[in-house]
């Protein structure tokens, strides 16, 4: 009889094998491997992936993106529903609607392809979804925003809560303190135009497990966009319009952040907007070289070149301000900006000019007071000042040429406390509309206390309250 092995023995002992034990180690060493895998992933990305899809139709957030939608309003999109029908059709449809999206099975309609002039020329080309679109894609951003943002660069700021322009025009201010007096100011050529979906979604599916979002996600990435009424299919880009599109945006330039992070640089981004901030012109042009290179290799967008460079801070624009390097960096209000309202406040001059007084003072507040606030974080005064000033002549202007003829003119500035013989003169003076609104004799009738007395806005006096 053949003698009784190890394992023979252990076996009529009840004792489980070596190969069972060794099977049995290795399989809970297996276990304990993908167990520290899913805890550090859980770490890095604390918020569940598995199932979005139901977190996203969840009653909660449903009513939360349906609330925002509606207090965005917005214009239709190719049904031409508005927003005050949403509710009426989703009480008769929300059913069929969260079936498909449970089931991945929901395609979103085209975008409508809408054009609006930039401030620098050209046009922006914006894409209106549906609103019933606008509510999916809002209750998408609301369950992704959780799995992106904490990952998302301290050095990002466009499009996130609890930040914003002002936030990256400070920074930047403290980087010239620095003496990083010179600056990389990149621009992606048509960025939201050249996304590349297939990197786009890559980098999604790096965090989220749930494949019917991504599946969600790449179909209004290629719903196609209805110009006139042709649909034109939609191979790359993500259509500035929807509420994913800011997220998505910062989904793809967070590979350039971490770049630049891990080169050390110094920068600040907003959207597809990124200035670098660097202590001599050779360094920036090496910057600007091997940055555009990896944008391009990596992301597959290109640099603008007519829009970017490499130069003094303070011969460049940032978000509308410019920093005025010195001894003591201050920040200012770009001229292009400056140019930018004044051209605003004309056409506004143009077109409402039979408009009574305080009503005119009443639609140049609208334009000035939000505008003003946007750039309270000037140190400068003097734009302001100049500002108000031309304005006030402006006012001047339209109330010299509302009374018309000279005898009018003269009888009016005699009323408003001019003596009888400089009234007439003044009046009768023959010279232009422009001129005359400068003169001491409308400066007299027209003090800026009576504009005062008018509820004008002062953007001097704003400024220095902000």
């Amino acid at each position: 009889m053949k003698p009784a092995g190890r394992g023979d023995a252990e076996r009529q002992a009840g004792k489980p094998s070596l190969r069972q034990q060794r099977s049995t180690e290795s399989t809970g060493s297996a276990n304990e491997c993908v167990k520290r895998t899913e805890t550090k992933r859980k770490a890095k990305y604390p918020v569940s992936t598995e199932n979005l899809v139901e977190a996203m139709v969840e009653r909660g957030n449903m009513i939360k993106a349906y609330d925002r939608v509606m207090s965005n309003k917005g214009a239709s999109g190719i049904d031409g529903m508005e927003t005050k029908e949403l509710k009426e059709y989703l009480v008769a449809k929300w059913a069929e609607i969260k079936k498909e999206l449970l089931e991945g099975a929901y395609k979103p309609k085209p975008v409508r392809r809408v054009e609006i002039p930039k401030p620098n020329g050209g046009m922006r080309k914006l894409g209106i979804p549906t609103v019933v679109d606008r509510l999916i894609q809002q209750a998408v951003h609301q369950i992704l925003e959780p799995v992106f943002e904490p990952t998302f660069s301290e050095n990002s700021y466009g499009f996130r809560k609890g930040r914003g322009a002002h936030d990256a025009v400070r920074a930047s201010k403290q980087y010239v303190r620095e003496g990083r007096k010179y600056v990389v100011d990149t621009d992606i050529k048509k960025f939201f135009d050249e996304v590349n979906h297939e990197i786009l979604l890559k980098k999604i599916r790096a965090k989220v497990m749930d494949k019917r979002i991504i599946s969600l996600i790449k179909a209004y990435l290629t719903a196609g966009v209805m110009s006139g009424n042709i649909v034109e299919p939609s191979e790359k880009g993500t259509p500035q319009g929807g509420p994913l599109s800011p997220l998505l945006s910062n989904i793809m330039l967070d590979d350039l952040d971490k770049e630049l992070e891990k080169r050390g640089h110094k920068f600040a981004r907003y959207a597809d907007d990124c200035n670098i901030y660097v202590r001599s012109k050779r360094a920036g042009e090496r910057v600007y070289a091997s940055i555009s290179n990896f944008l391009e290799k990596k992301l597959r967008l290109k640099v603008n070149t007519e829009k970017s460079s490499v130069d003094f801070v303070s011969r460049r624009k940032f978000l509308g301000y410019t920093i005025l390097a010195g001894k003591e960096p201050r920040i200012s209000v770009a001229k292009e900006s400056v140019k930018r309202l004044r051209c605003k406040l004309k056409e506004i001059f143009r077109t409402k000019k039979y408009l009574r007084m305080e009503s005119l003072i009443e639609e140049l507040n609208k334009i000035t007071i939000g505008w003003i606030e946007y750039f309270k974080l000037a140190e400068t005064k003097q734009f302001a000042e100049e500002l108000d000033g031309w304005i006030r002549r402006r006012l001047r202007r339209k109330v010299w040429k509302d009374w018309k003829n000279p005898l009018t003119r003269a009888r009016n500035l005699k009323k408003l406390g001019l003596g009888e013989k400089q009234a007439y003169e003044s009046g009768c003076n023959g010279r232009g509309n422009w001129w005359n609104a400068g003169a001491k004799h409308m400066n007299i009738a027209f003090p800026n206390k009576t504009f005062n007395e008018m509820k004008l806005v002062s953007l001097s006096m704003r400024l220095t309250v902000a």
